[in-house]
């Protein structure tokens, strides 16, 4: 659910960035104010929708697990709704700090409320007996807290220029937002359909004994990512105020940089990827054993996503999203097609989840580059461009 955005936020993204390449603070108060006042008035309703979900569904046959785990795991999602449901709306700021152009420092507030519940496990680890409804108080807690307190140090700082106010909430604009937002949405919707669906589909197809072996080297190899988008973060807003600007010599050459970054980066894969055996010995010893081949695949799906992000956040950027959006629809139907065609017919097992993986992201992987290609060097417009 962390992935998920009622795209409102990312619309926010885009309109604030151009907003701000044109130097127009009123306006981005107005932005600010508007989706403030919106995802307000549709996450109390969905945080009060999800609880009584919970409470209606059973929860253990779902993940198909012990009819004794029910209790707690719907205390525990309980939480973990509320939390979200709370924290997306004080994650706008997130927004406004990236579309300044400034993403270290939201990846800084991140990284404080991860350090803090971090801090909140150990300190509970040895003191109080195992409890998924605790961990799930420690993970939520502490990056809420967090959240609230930078919320009233940015706003009355830094970014006093576009603090959030009643009086600046003007609904005119929000069809703007909801224009580009929806096409966020969708895509958003299909992405968290085709991608955070692999350990349900694992449990459910194979085994849980499988999820963890998934879980273990998803998590090696996702490193490579998660150190890309750190480096990838500032391209999206820096993108939409160049393309405002018609700078498209700088977007050509932080495309050629970013290449050279994915390049390199390869070679760290392949790196990794032979010496995975021994990482993973290291680190969890000889409880879970992890297949040579579920390794391969897995750094193979992670460099695919790295090469195709670099596209997807530049047609971000300049908002052309009507290629994107109409893949979206498309791609998880290919994705559920052919895990079912490998794992059933082939007898693949939970490789077949990344495979599919790979195959379903033909946007990042083509339609993308296509669309750079088009719009950036050629100049065209039409599809390319909407």
């Amino acid at each position: 659910m962390s992935f998920f955005d009622i795209g409102f936020t990312n619309g926010l993204r885009n309109k604030l960035a151009e907003a701000l390449a044109h130097g127009d603070n009123g306006l981005a108060k107005v932005y600010v104010s508007t989706t403030y006042f919106l995802l307000s008035v549709i996450f109390v309703p969905v945080s009060l929708l999800l609880l009584l979900s919970v409470q209606m569904f059973d929860i253990s046959i779902l993940l198909k697990v012990a009819q004794s785990y029910e209790a707690e795991l719907k205390v525990s999602l309980s939480i973990l709704i509320v939390y979200f449901c709370v924290t997306f709306i004080l994650k706008v700021l997130s927004v406004v700090i990236i579309a300044a152009q400034r993403p270290a420092f939201s990846s800084f507030i991140d990284l404080i409320g991860q350090l803090m519940s971090l801090v909140a496990i150990l300190l509970v680890r040895d003191t109080m007996e195992g409890s998924l409804t605790v961990l799930s108080l420690c993970l939520c807690i502490p990056p809420l807290l967090v959240w609230v307190f930078f919320t009233f140090f940015c706003y009355g700082g830094k970014y006093s220029f576009c603090t959030p106010t009643f009086k600046s909430v003007n609904l005119r604009y929000s069809s703007s937002l909801l224009t580009l937002g929806i096409k966020f949405f969708v895509i958003q919707i299909a992405a968290l359909i085709q991608f955070q669906t692999a350990n349900i589909l694992i449990a459910r197809l194979y085994s849980m004994g499988e999820v963890t072996q998934y879980n273990i080297a998803y998590k090696y190899f996702n490193v490579l990512y998660m150190f890309f988008m750190i480096i990838l973060q500032p391209f999206w807003s820096a993108v939409t105020d160049a393309y405002a600007k018609g700078d498209y010599s700088w977007i050509k050459m932080m495309v050629r940089k970013y290449m050279n970054i994915v390049a390199l980066m390869l070679v760290g894969a392949l790196v990794m990827l032979f010496a995975s055996d021994f990482v993973y010995k290291i680190w969890i010893g000889d409880s879970v054993s992890i297949p040579f081949v579920l390794s391969v695949w897995m750094m193979v799906y992670f460099m695919t996503t790295v090469f195709g992000a670099v596209f997807v956040y530049l047609i971000n950027g300049i908002g052309a999203l009507r290629i994107q959006y109409i893949s979206s629809l498309i791609s998880p139907i290919v994705f559920f097609a052919v895990v079912m065609l490998l794992s059933k017919c082939a007898g693949m097992g939970m490789v077949s989840i990344l495979i599919a993986s790979v195959i379903a992201n033909f946007n990042g992987l083509i339609l993308a580059p296509m669309q750079y290609r088009n719009v950036i060097i050629k100049r065209k417009a039409g599809i390319w461009t909407m």
